[in-house]
């Protein structure tokens, strides 16, 4: 599924260095990638949904070849990728229903079997109650996970969180996690970022640690 291949990436304004890193997520996994700020998680993170490129080394997500994709292939791969940020990146002007189904729409979705799944993902993450309100109604933990009904509607094969529990009090984050967990058993693997070990340790699975840029624990 996804395969990264002796990784090298130069520090530049915006993202951090990585060096010969190596790693495979397969059908099902659950991978934390810990590290403190600036150890390159983030640039693993958009190294995978392409928004980045190796300078040396090769990213293989879905098939596709991070040194001969297609800039015209890059939005086909992403509607195969769930990304979940720290800042939720939700629509301020539109309800939590809008929010997720809109993720949907801009691929050309539209009609019935767009809210069928607008409505099972809102389900999944228990907020089919809040569908009606807005981002700015609703609690940090509610907005992640309208961010995650939103990754999880287009039924991507991998989760890519970026630190989604970060803004989040501690209780909320484990309902996140839990959530996370819940979706990774129905069959979608997970890749998370997190600066907390100890969280990452206390769930389990298997953890990956990030340290200047290098692999420095599996």
């Amino acid at each position: 599924m996804v395969e990264i291949r002796n990784v090298h990436k130069s520090f530049k304004k915006g993202w951090y260095a990585l060096k010969d890193v190596s790693l495979s997520i397969d059908k099902g996994d659950f991978l934390f990638v810990t590290g403190s700020t600036g150890s390159g998680k983030s640039t693993l993170i958009r190294l995978i949904y392409m928004d980045i490129f190796p300078d040396k080394g090769e990213v293989a997500v879905a098939g596709f070849l991070s040194s001969s994709i297609k800039k015209t292939e890059i939005p086909l791969l992403r509607r195969r990728i769930g990304i979940i940020f720290q800042d939720f990146k939700l629509l301020r002007d539109k309800t939590i229903y809008e929010n997720v189904a809109f993720a949907l729409e801009v691929t050309g979705s539209s009609g019935r079997k767009m809210k069928e799944k607008a409505m099972k993902a809102l389900a999944v993450v228990g907020l089919s109650h809040k569908r009606n309100d807005f981002p700015y109604q609703i609690s940090g933990g509610e907005q992640q996970k309208t961010a995650i009904a939103r990754a999880l509607v287009r039924e991507p094969f991998i989760l890519l969180a970026d630190e989604p529990t970060g803004n989040i009090d501690p209780e909320g984050s484990m309902e996140i996690i839990k959530i996370l967990q819940d979706i990774n058993t129905s069959g979608t693997a997970v890749l998370m970022a997190t600066h907390d070990v100890y969280l990452a340790k206390k769930m389990g699975g298997k953890i990956i640690n990030l340290s200047e840029g290098q692999i420095v624990e599996d």
